[in-house]
C-alpha cells in the first residue's frame, strides 16, 4: 500500500526545523545530505553561503517519512513561507494526540485548539514557529 511523505521547504532554517520536529517525535535522520556534497553542473553552482545549508534530510515518523531542503539559488525552487499545505497527523491515542500539539504548538500559533468536533474527530490545527501548517486529527473510536 502507498504511503503519503510531506517534503518541506525551508530559507535557510531546515536544519533548525528538523531538530525541533526530531525533538517532538523522537528517531533519528535516515539522511542528511548539505548542498557542498552536490556534485555542480553546468546550469547550477552551490555559493559558499550556501554550502552548509541542507540538501536534503528524512525524519521517519511512524511508517512516513518526513522529507525537508532548504531552499538556494537561481536554479532551485523559490521559497514560499505557508504555500497552502499542512500535514495531517494521525496519532494512535488521545494522549500522543496532545503531546504531539502541545510539542509542534511551541512557539508558533494555535489556529484551532485540540477538541471533539461534530465530525468526530478529536482534532486541532496549528502553525508551528517555522510557519509549518500542521492538523492533527484522532477518530473518536480512537481516543
Amino acid at each position: 500500500m502507498a504511503t503519503i511523505n510531506t517534503y518541506l521547504n525551508f530559507n535557510g532554517n531546515c536544519e533548525a526545523a528538523f531538530n525541533f520536529y526530531k525533538s517532538v517525535f523522537g528517531g533519528e535522520f535516515t539522511f542528511l545530505g548539505r548542498f557542498e556534497e552536490m556534485p555542480e553542473g553546468d546550469g547550477y553552482k552551490v555559493t559558499d553561503s550556501d554550502k552548509n545549508k541542507i540538501m536534503h534530510v528524512s525524519l521517519p515518523i511512524g511508517k512516513t517519512i518526513l522529507m525537508g531542503s532548504d531552499t538556494i539559488g537561481d536554479w532551485g525552487p523559490k521559497f514560499v513561507q505557508g504555500n497552502n499545505f499542512s500535514v495531517s497527523i494521525t496519532p494512535e491515542n488521545t494522549e500522543e494526540a496532545d503531546k504531539l500539539f502541545t510539542g509542534l504548538s511551541t512557539g508558533g500559533q494555535i489556529t484551532m485548539p485540540m477538541e471533539n468536533t461534530f465530525w468526530g474527530s478529536y482534532f486541532g490545527m496549528l502553525t508551528d514557529k517555522f510557519g509549518i501548517n500542521w492538523m492533527v486529527n484522532l477518530e473518536q473510536s480512537q481516543a
